[in-house]
């Protein structure tokens, strides 16, 4: 039988802690930014440094770092990590997965007596999924500048309760939110392991890959006036109903999708008044555009506007994240290191996307997923596939640090 090695029980000890957290009714999570759950999420990552006598400091943006080593004195050094929130009924591993994955990576250096020689740090970037006030990878965003700060203080919650404020509820002071070059100073590479979020290494049958970049994406917000009246006394030859215009809209930008080979996704809808037997007022709906070539994906963005403009409505942006391609020279190594490991872009935006277009050395570790299905309580990564990404962790950790 096996021996089972210090890191990996940490591993499943780390995992079964978190397993609760913001767990929802349909067997997936709600962690948005900013709530109880969030907290939990926070008190679970200061406990896990203090445990292991990593020093914890927060940035600006409320982004947590557990230090192994003093940057300041020794660094830049080394980070790993990635995010804890989800979105609405999301899966476990997208995103904690690579936080738990860096504690164990360090956990299994420990056990075989190896200190790093520059320091080493573990991440946990606030509000990666944009869920609750709808700008992703907002942490990120705001710790490198990318993100407005006024911009963000002001975004607000389905509930109208802005940032700001949430943030202040949760402890943390918005008016210290903003670019944090102290913080991003002491980076000088950073690494993010992350579930695949589609099934390329179950088909290449490899359980792990180095990413080479993120697809162009972005996030619009459409807009559709419609006049409130009752359903049940309203001839339809008099209604001005916006949720016809929506549908519209949606299958506007499905068409365009495939026109430009590109992908779209209206996966979010707020309609006033709400009620069952009442013609809307006001349809509220959101477009995510992403593709390989960005030109494909405006494309698609233009095809909607024209369908919005049809019905009265308008089109805002509310985020854009361009082709960002990591260290390319970073990602042959690494692949190299790991015994030719596959080289995979990918269409899911991240934390290591948003260091990468700051200009900090980036590479990303993917671990398979078995059928690819992510954004769902049914995603999945195998056991045995999660303690092979911790070893290619591990390797990277001891080639980054000679």
């Amino acid at each position: 039988m096996k021996q089972r090695y210090g890191s990996e029980v940490r591993f499943d000890l780390m995992w079964s802690d978190l397993a609760e957290v913001g767990r929802a009714r349909s067997g997936g999570y709600r962690r948005y930014a900013w709530t109880r759950e969030d907290s939990a999420l926070r008190e679970w990552f200061a406990g896990e440094a203090t445990s292991r006598g990593m020093d914890l400091v927060l940035d600006r943006a409320g982004n947590q770092w557990a230090w192994w080593g003093d940057p300041d004195a020794d660094g830049p050094g080394l980070v790993l990590g990635s995010h804890l929130d989800s979105v609405p009924d999301g899966g476990a591993f997208d995103g904690p997965l690579g936080v738990v994955s860096a504690f164990a990576a360090l956990d299994a250096l420990r056990d075989r007596g190896t200190a790093p020689a520059r320091p080493v740090a573990v991440a946990h970037f606030g509000d990666e999924e944009g869920a609750r006030f709808g700008v992703a990878c907002a942490g990120s965003r705001l710790v490198t500048g990318a993100l407005d700060a006024d911009r963000a203080r002001g975004l607000t919650d389905a509930d109208g309760v802005p940032m700001a404020e949430a943030m202040a509820r949760a402890g943390h002071d918005p008016g210290q939110v903003g670019p944090d070059r102290e913080a991003l100073g002491r980076v000088g590479v950073f690494v993010e392991l992350h579930v695949e979020q589609g099934r390329a290494l179950a088909d290449l049958d490899r359980p792990v890959a180095v990413g080479t970049g993120i697809w162009p994406h972005g996030r619009w917000r459409l807009e559709l006036p419609g006049e409130a009246n009752h359903a049940g006394t309203t001839r339809l030859a008099d209604r001005r109903d916006p949720m016809l215009g929506f549908a519209e809209v949606v299958l506007a930008a499905r068409a365009a999708a495939v026109r430009h080979g590109a992908l779209a996704t209206c996966g979010k809808v707020t309609v006033a008044p709400n009620g069952v037997n009442a013609i809307p007022s006001a349809v509220t709906g959101w477009l995510d555009a992403r593709g390989a070539d960005a030109a494909w994906v405006w494309a698609i963005v233009a095809d909607v506007e024209a369908a919005v403009a049809t019905y009265g409505g308008t089109v805002v942006e509310e985020s854009w994240t361009p082709d960002t391609a990591f260290d390319p020279a970073l990602a042959a190594r690494l692949a190299g290191l790991l015994g030719d490991a596959p080289l995979l872009p990918t269409g899911a935006g991240h934390d290591a996307g948003i260091l990468a277009a700051a200009g900090i050395p980036t590479a990303m570790l993917f671990v398979r997923n078995p059928t690819g299905v992510s954004h769902s309580p049914v995603e999945h990564a195998e056991r045995a596939d999660c303690l092979a990404g911790v070893d290619a962790l591990t390797a990277v950790v001891t080639e980054l640090t000679q």
